[in-house]
């Protein structure tokens, strides 16, 4: 819960987030671990799963909560997993580790995960998620629990992120001057630690039954999710990580600005050149936004789709925060608690993802300027975004709330502004009803038992005031010769 301070100034700066945020704390029902329905598939019952789940909330936060959130035992698993993930990035990032000590320790990793009571303590007192080296036996031993196809795909994972992050880590050593070069090394780089991260949790939601098994084989756009997530932080992340000696930035990018050294970019006198170099990065992120919508039209587990889609919302915010931002030269920048709030209520369904990808790619384009020498290229980008939403999700179409709470939602097409897709819309649907009227009444003329009429359907009001004109019509005729032979009768 923020302090209380931060949601006065809300009231006054941000009154819709604070009404946001206020809904989430009041109304939200997030899983209870502890419940002891739920004690066979989160192991609340055993201790060194009760201390796993700690180490969760400790490291991430933002995780924790739709990690716990997922359907059945993938929580336990999917925070197992990331746990081990955890540990081999916080050896990784730990500057204080010598490298001949480092290296050999990252590419053995995965031998550790079946190792029983195996613990690492050798990080700096300084590495703020020490805690789960220090103490990953208790990781080792849930590992155990879970289903064998589950482990072998953490072991996988495990083992080729190590051995990944082993390739780089000479690149960001104390005393080493060497950068990630090329957008190649760079596209490398979040693959090992990222991109693989995404094959894995894709292989586990088949594994585990909550989704298709094919969604598996989807390793090109579960590759493109986690590389947009990836990409997002290391942008985001500049200063905190040239201030510790990591230069993640590929010189490709911001060397065609006039800068030497990736340091330069945080000179005051620069600045103008290197919010050049960060909207290059802003766009090489957003090169994998239209992956990752495809990838998240094909989940059809709805926890898995929020667990998958909330850290995507939260990344292209994120984005259009840094986009030509100089805070981000100078410190590290989050989106308000309050945004992030309302993206997660936003992050239910595909379209809705969907518009928020292109909302905020609009806020981006907005703000780009004709002195960036990228200026066309994000007006490709975001075009790119904005006629994926249009082509799947028309803004034309609007959906109805259905009357009563169990009925199905209808579809409207209305045209905004002349909109002419929606008068051709429109006029198939006419057509499309006029041919099942022309195949209906050919059935009936072949063999009318066959034909099952709705009960519901109604004759249209042409045809019932021509019946009647008929029969008013014959009423007339015969009332009138009834009088013609009466009346003839009566001369006689």
């Amino acid at each position: 819960m923020p302090k209380a301070s931060e949601l006065l100034l809300l009231l006054f700066t941000h009154p819709n987030e604070l009404r946001s945020l206020i809904q989430y704390y009041v109304w939200t029902d997030n899983r209870d671990l502890a419940d002891p329905r739920e004690k066979e598939s989160t192991g609340w019952d055993r201790e060194t799963m009760r201390e796993c789940w700690g180490y969760l909330d400790l490291t991430s936060r933002s995780f924790a909560v739709v990690i716990k959130n997922l359907q059945g035992d993938l929580a336990r698993i999917i925070c197992l997993f990331y746990l081990a993930l955890r540990a081999l990035d916080t050896i990784e990032d730990d500057m204080s580790i010598p490298v001949e000590v480092k290296q050999p320790l990252l590419r053995d990793f995965y031998k550790r995960l079946d190792e029983p009571g195996w613990n690492f303590s050798g990080n700096g007192p300084d590495e703020k998620d020490r805690e789960v080296c220090v103490h990953f036996d208790v990781v080792i031993a849930e590992l155990a629990q879970i289903p064998k196809p589950c482990f072998d795909v953490i072991r996988d994972i495990t083992k080729k992120t190590g051995k990944g992050m082993a390739d780089f880590c000479d690149r960001v050593s104390p005393g080493r001057s060497f950068y990630v070069e090329t957008i190649e090394e760079y596209d490398l780089y979040c693959h090992y630690v990222a991109g693989l991260v995404g094959e894995g949790l894709s292989r586990l939601f088949a594994a585990t039954g909550k989704e298709q098994e094919w969604i598996a084989e989807q390793l090109e756009l579960s590759d493109s999710c986690g590389l947009f997530l990836q990409k997002t932080n290391i942008t985001r992340d500049f200063r905190e990580d040239v201030d510790d000696g990591r230069f993640f930035w590929p010189k490709e990018i911001w060397g065609k600005y006039g800068f030497d050294d990736i340091k330069e970019l945080t000179l005051p006198e620069r600045e103008q050149k290197a919010l050049f170099a960060l909207s290059g990065m802003v766009l090489d992120a957003l090169r994998h936004s239209i992956d990752t919508l495809d990838y998240l039209t094909m989940l059809k587990n709805q926890s898995v789709f929020n667990f998958v889609a909330i850290p995507q919302v939260m990344a292209i915010a994120t984005l259009a925060l840094c986009f030509m931002n100089p805070d981000v030269l100078k410190k590290n920048v989050k989106i308000r608690r309050g945004i992030t709030v309302q993206l997660m209520g936003k992050a239910t369904n595909p379209r809705d993802v969907a518009y928020v990808f292109r909302d905020y790619a609009r806020r981006i384009h907005a703000k780009t300027v004709p002195q960036d020498p990228n200026y066309l290229k994000f007006s490709v980008a975001c075009g790119k975004i904005e006629q994926w939403c249009e082509h799947h999700y028309p803004s034309f179409i609007s959906m109805i709330p259905p009357q009563s709470g169990d009925g199905a939602p209808t579809v409207s097409a209305t045209a905004p502004g002349g909109d002419a897709r929606a008068l051709i819309y429109q006029r198939r649907i006419v057509r499309e009803n006029e041919k099942q009227k022309r195949e209906l009444a050919l059935k009936v003329g072949l063999d009318p038992t066959k034909v099952i009429q709705n009960q519901g359907d109604q004759a249209p009001w042409w045809l019932l005031a021509a019946m009647l004109g008929v029969t008013l019509v014959m009423f007339a005729v015969t009332a009138g010769i009834a009088f013609g032979v009466i009346w003839f009768f009566d001369l006689m």
